[in-house]
């Protein structure tokens, strides 16, 4: 069987959603996009530039037969600003998806708890798919659950800090205690910090700078689509359990003993 993800009335194979920025060009931009096998790719509706004189903007350079665009919030400091994006979101590219950022600190880009919710709460009522970016605090991913959303994704680390999961342990309560996908987003640096966010159990991971500032961003996308997929495969396994002591693969107990040895 397929092991989909559902997130709304949206499916998906792919458990990796990438971002378009802080890329060297677009056509490394492109080629990281087919290397990450990504099916949804976020952009900064603040950040696409209408006004450009070629008439294009970065949609144009999405290959939007194989990934569906989520439009985010990025660069909205209060709930009000976070609605009137998302809002202009759905006019431009005819999607109820919202990934929402509300940020309450330029330095950390921290999430701002209260706007968050403040704003979930009216694009749920607006009839948005919401998937909000949080803290990895379980008591308002809970909350922001209870609103509507069809997600909640709590940060591992700091945007852009590549730290990789610094608390496993809260992310592990906030998937525990969740009914719906839970996706984490920012501080994946490399691919073992992918693998160990999957294992955790983690429905999806949502990545831009760990691929797009790589050396390699297009070998580091196709690392990254691996390690997801190894983390989910591991979880789903079970692993061993821990043991303080050596525990032989072969143990001594019911070996056949031959005569004479």
């Amino acid at each position: 069987m397929q092991d989909i993800l559902k997130i709304g009335s949206y499916e998906f194979t792919s458990r990796l959603i990438v971002g378009t920025g802080k890329y060297p060009s677009i056509e490394v931009m492109r080629a990281a996009h087919e290397a990450s096998g990504a099916q949804m790719v976020t952009v900064a509706i603040r950040r696409i530039n209408i006004d450009d004189r070629s008439g294009k903007t970065l949609l144009d350079f999405i290959d939007r037969t194989k990934l569906r665009v989520l439009p985010n919030t990025a660069g909205c400091y209060s709930a009000k600003d976070a609605v009137l994006t998302a809002q202009l979101a759905r006019e431009l590219l005819e999607t109820d998806l919202i990934k929402l950022e509300v940020i309450g600190d330029a330095q950390t880009l921290h999430p701002d708890a209260r706007g968050t919710l403040e704003a979930a709460e009216a694009l749920v009522n607006d009839g948005f798919t919401v998937l909000p970016y949080v803290g990895d605090d379980p008591v308002v991913c809970k909350q922001l659950e209870e609103l509507g959303c069809a997600a909640v994704m709590p940060l591992a680390a700091p945007i852009g800090s590549g730290l990789g999961v610094c608390n496993p342990y809260t992310i592990a309560i906030i998937k525990e205690r969740a009914n719906v996908p839970v996706i984490v987003d920012a501080g994946v640096g490399t691919a073992s910090d992918a693998a160990i966010a999957m294992e955790l159990g983690v429905d999806a991971l949502l990545m831009n700078t760990g691929i797009a500032a790589a050396r390699d961003p297009v070998l580091m996308a196709d690392a990254m689509k691996h390690a997801v997929i190894a983390g989910r495969e591991a979880y789903r396994a079970g692993r061993m359990e821990k043991r303080l002591y050596a525990n032989a693969s072969s143990p001594m107990r019911d070996l056949i003993v031959t005569k004479g040895t």
